[in-house]
């Protein structure tokens, strides 16, 4: 089927509420025109984000009652652990929060000043602890990946020029990892193929350079590897993911994507040194190295999880639910980045609203007036997520983005189709949307927090 049924049953509902555009209106004020500063019980289908937002299942949910909430030791860590080990296929395992955790403990083992980063397009909290740690972020993902417009299998991927020319031009000694982002969210979810894994590991090793994967939705760029590339049609996304994950020497994961829980992380790594290293910080930094800042609950839990994640009809659901949303609206003409990615679909906000320059922050414009027209909570990827340099200039990406992001097993096809028909009818209005401006900035991550208001009298003119 093209879009295959929902793989599970409905066994307990949580009723939402639909505010009417008079209440909205006044909610968005208070909220400083930011999405994610809106109280989600006004919030009427919530494509925010997809981490920490997936529906448990029943297998799930028997598994907190399990729970050995030991302060070392506990029974859960050591089923994660083994988990971990089995479905990806790493050595070590250091539990975290969430993903940032292990970001965190990454960059400060790894980078020192002056340091170079290559990743296949940043990410916002990987970049800031990259550069919090003194280290440069360097673009090296293929130009197509900027490019909406421009279909492609694994726009994803690496561009081997780009890297090769890094490694000659910095040296590698200045270059301590490559961080390959599994599938790449800023790019539209887009995924990576095993080539081109492949072929960053072969140059990393001649260069003494270590590989580390983003993996944050790495079981999503396994499907799209068994859907689109030679070879792999007959082989599970299991198996795939295990073929993946043997290339890289260690990853991050924020467990609140694919490992399909609302809390925790991992980082995971073969080397024994690094892994000695991390357990000391993850003692600082998140809690004991067999607890990490979970109880024992949400290990449990999350180790179900991963084994769920790899379940071929859970699998072909999720990305063929997305790309159902994304079809109904391209079939609209309304301007998306191609091809549709497995977590989200991406609005090309700058071809959305072409009156406005991206210094009238267009894309955090038209999340906001989604949530104004339907009571739809969406996300802005474009200039305000980029933020600034060192110098106090906007960063300004090609791509200027409203991300529409699916949480796993929550929403059916019907609320995609309410989600569609709103974007639709916003898009007949879109010359009567204003941009905005900045009210108040936080020095980092600034999307998450900042407060704007409309360049104009209102968001939409009446």
């Amino acid at each position: 089927m093209k879009y295959p049924a929902e793989p599970f049953k409905i066994k307990t509902v949580e009723t939402i509420e639909m505010t009417d555009r008079e209440e909205r209106k006044e909610i968005l004020k208070d909220a400083g025109y930011n999405t994610f500063l809106l109280p989600s019980k006004n919030v009427y289908i919530d494509l925010l984000t997809d981490s920490g937002t997936t529906a448990m299942s029943d297998k799930q949910w028997a598994s907190l009652m399990i729970g050995d909430e030991a302060y070392g030791g506990s029974e859960n860590w050591f089923r994660l652990e083994e988990t971990v080990k089995e479905i990806y296929g790493f050595d070590h395992v250091v539990p975290t929060h969430q993903g940032r955790g292990a970001e965190n403990i990454l960059s400060q083992i790894m980078i020192e000043e002056g340091d170079y980063i290559p990743g296949n397009m940043y990410f916002t909290t990987t970049k800031a602890h990259q550069e919090l740690n003194g280290g440069e972020f360097v673009d090296v993902i293929v130009d197509e990946a900027h490019q909406p417009d421009v279909k492609g299998d694994f726009k994803g991927n690496v561009d081997i020029e780009k890297y090769k020319n890094l490694i000659e031009e910095v040296g590698a000694e200045n270059i301590p990892y490559i961080n390959v982002a599994l599938t790449v969210n800023m790019a539209g979810g887009q995924p990576v193929s095993m080539e081109n894994i492949k072929k960053v590991k072969e140059i990393s090793e001649k260069n003494d350079i270590m590989v580390m994967s983003d993996a944050t939705r790495c079981v999503e760029n396994a499907y799209y590897i068994k859907e689109r590339e030679d070879g792999y049609q007959d082989k599970s996304v299991k198996e795939i993911l295990k073929e993946m994950m043997n290339h890289f020497d260690g990853a991050t994961m924020s467990g609140k994507k694919d490992c399909m829980v609302n809390i925790g992380g991992f980082l995971a790594m073969n080397d024994a040194d690094m892994y000695q290293e991390a357990t000391s910080l993850v003692v600082v930094y998140e809690g004991m190295p067999t607890y990490g800042g979970m109880a024992g609950r949400d290990m449990e839990a999350m180790a179900t999880g991963i084994r769920e994640s790899v379940n071929p009809h859970y699998i072909e659901h999720r990305i063929k639910q997305v790309r159902y949303l994304g079809d109904k609206l391209e079939e609209a003409g309304i301007p998306i980045i191609k091809p549709v990615g497995g977590h989200a679909v991406f609005i090309d906000a700058r071809e959305f609203l072409p009156h406005l320059s991206q210094d009238q922050l267009p894309a955090q414009a038209l999340a906001a007036a989604i949530y104004l027209e339907s009571g739809v909570r969406s996300m802005e990827r474009g200039v305000v997520s980029a933020g600034r340099d060192a110098d106090g200039t906007h960063h300004y990406p090609k791509l200027e983005t409203v991300r529409l992001t699916i949480p796993r097993r929550v929403y059916t096809y019907a609320h995609m189709d309410v989600v569609a028909n709103a974007v639709i009818d916003l898009y007949e209005k879109r010359d009567k949307i204003s941009g905005l401006e900045f009210v108040y900035e936080p020095p980092t991550l600034r999307f998450f927090t900042s407060e704007f208001e409309p360049l104009n009298d209102q968001l939409i003119a009446e």
